[in-house]
């Protein structure tokens, strides 16, 4: 009798009794009592009965019982081949399959051929590694890879060998490694793209401005995004430590109205972008309008990702994604977006470290400057001096002295301004260009001016107010808004770092008011820590302001912005007589 392991729900058990002719019909009675018996005389019939359903018991002459074994063992080991999702064959000597399982007969025959081909040149692999001596109970195998039909393959192979240890056979298992295959590619191209946005340190880009810096960045995390990712509507948002906001410093594919949503990083309350940026998990919202979480982002939206951006294991901003289609995002785009977001955040980082990079190192030159010039500056001013007293009488002369000593002394101020930090330089030659009455471009003019530092914003309006302006001041972002909300004004000069609203929402709300009023950013050596210049820059910003700047570089970029561009210097005019003369001549 062979007794089967399976526990049966059923109160009665499950015998199959295989017998003939001369089978005691009392037994099988006997057996009914209690179990259901299901009586075969014939093997084909039996063998068909244990392939069809399950027995806890069968009952078998011992003539008939290991024949019935092994088609059972055999029977089963064929149910296992065929219904794994590998192909299995065996290769002989020649090449030729002489068995496979039902997988392995529904690849294409150039898949079947390549099959058999790396089954050869296994077995020569094979053969030379194996001897008489070769103790056959270690298992060897060797692995394969294959493309065919645009479709990749990975295959095992393993040898039969004889007594002898020579390889008579190969058996091969084959499966189509295509998702895995195509899923490193992508993971490899993302590596790739993250190593190109993270290439912001070279000679050529170190050059640039920094919001010409993050120009280049931009354009490539939208060109990435577009032809790698296939995400048309994004955002990033960074996180301001200070107030705990996610502020937007690349949108794509996104209207206005979504992007000047304030968002905090908090649990509840902030969309899924505020979720995602307090608990660094992941979100994938695959229907908007079952989803409480979902505030208003593209128009026509269906289904959004997002996900943390990571620096150091601190979550530093978000990436979020949108779509129009219902259930648009997988796991596999989650774990894409979260492995291009890492290179993001590790590229937004070097930027920033470059700019404050910038801001020490231009602290630091400008004191070296200053103590190592002010001894010859001082010499030129007494030489020129000197010569002064040698040429009485001869006015030209004195006064281009004269002319040297004031530029000397402009450049000793100037120098001594930036290194105490000021951020408006105003020169002697430009109090004089100050004092000679207002300016008819500018007069009557209404300029907000909006710093949280007051020494700027009195500095900034006591120039202008001499050129004619009406100022009105403000010491946050919050105020500015307000003001502009309730006044009528000409110009917007605004930091783009304050409490409250960041330069580019103070633009925003100007562009809101009116396409035409200009507005000026000012930043500190280029610092712009939400990229507000860049943002501004595309949707018509007048112009930007890098402190320390000096007086004549503000009104020039005031008048700028109302229409007028400035007159060339003296030494800057061009002979086109003489310029002319050279091209010809040349």
């Amino acid at each position: 009798m062979h007794e089967s392991n399976h526990e049966s729900n059923a109160e009665r058990r499950r015998l199959l009794f295989l017998g003939g002719k001369f089978t005691d019909e009392r037994l099988i009675e006997s057996l009914r009592a209690v179990y259901d018996v299901d009586h075969f005389t014939e093997m084909d019939d039996a063998m068909h009965a244990l392939r069809d359903r399950d027995y806890h018991a069968v009952f078998s002459d011992a003539g008939d019982f290991l024949p019935l074994e092994r088609n059972l063992v055999g029977q089963k080991a064929n149910l296992v081949l065929n219904t794994i999702g590998e192909g299995v064959c065996i290769v002989n000597t020649d090449g030729v399959c002489t068995w496979s399982n039902q997988r392995m007969r529904q690849f294409s025959p150039e898949v079947f051929e390549r099959v058999t081909q790396t089954c050869c040149q296994a077995r020569v692999l094979f053969s030379q590694q194996t001897s008489p001596t070769t103790d056959r109970s270690i298992a060897q195998s060797k692995k394969f890879t294959f493309q065919a039909n645009d479709r990749y393959f990975e295959l095992m192979t393993s040898p039969v060998t004889n007594s002898e240890g020579k390889v008579i056979q190969i058996v091969a298992v084959v499966w189509d490694a295509t998702s895995g295959k195509r899923l490193q590619q992508k993971i490899d191209a993302i590596d790739a793209a993250g190593r190109e946005l993270s290439r912001i340190e070279g000679d050529s880009i170190m050059k640039l401005a920094p919001a010409d810096r993050l120009g280049i960045l931009r354009n490539k995390i939208i060109k990435f995004s577009h032809d790698l990712m296939h995400f048309d509507h994004f955002a990033i948002r960074l996180l301001d430590k200070r107030t705990n906001k996610l502020e937007v410093v690349i949108a794509e594919g996104l209207p206005s109205d979504a992007l000047d949503i304030d968002l905090y990083a908090q649990p509840e309350g902030n969309g899924i972008s505020g979720y995602v940026a307090a608990t660094g998990r992941s979100y994938i919202c695959h229907d908007t309008e079952k989803d409480a979480r979902y505030v208003l982002g593209l128009d026509h939206c269906k289904s959004s990702l997002t996900v943390p951006l990571r620096l150091f294991d601190k979550v530093i901003g978000v990436y979020n994604i949108e779509s129009e289609r219902v259930g648009e995002f997988t796991e596999d785009d989650r774990q894409f977006a979260e492995i291009f977001g890492r290179y993001v955040a590790m590229a937004l980082n070097i930027l920033d470290l470059l700019v404050v990079e910038r801001f020490t190192t231009t602290g630091t030159i400008a004191e070296s400057v200053v103590q190592e010039i002010n001894r010859p500056l001082g010499s030129i001013i007494t030489e020129a001096q000197s010569l002064m007293e040698d040429y009485i009488g001869d006015d030209v002369m004195r006064k281009r002295l004269y002319s040297v000593v004031e530029s000397v002394e402009s450049i000793r101020q100037s120098l001594r301004a930036v290194k105490e930090g000021q951020s408006v330089i105003v020169t002697a030659e430009s109090e004089k260009d100050c004092a000679q009455g207002g300016d008819p471009v500018l007069s009557g003019k209404r300029v907000l001016i909006a710093d949280d530092e007051q020494n700027i914003r009195q500095t900034i309006a006591e120039v202008l107010q001499k050129q004619g302006c009406l100022c009105t001041s403000c010491k946050d972002g919050f105020e500015a808004v307000n003001m502009l909300n309730q006044e009528k004004f000409d110009l917007i000069v605004s930091d783009i770092k304050m409490p409250y609203r960041n330069g580019y929402e103070i633009f925003a709300a100007a562009r809101r008011i009116s396409d035409d009023l200009p507005v000026i950013l000012m930043t500190g050596f280029g610092y712009d820590p939400h990229h507000s210049i860049v943002r501004a820059s595309q949707e018509g910003l007048a112009s930007v302001l890098f402190k320390p700047f000096k007086v004549d570089q503000l009104l020039e970029e005031v008048r700028k912005a109302f229409g007028v561009e400035p007159e060339p210097k003296q030494d800057e005019t061009v002979d086109d007589t003489s310029d002319n003369q050279s091209n010809a001549n040349a």
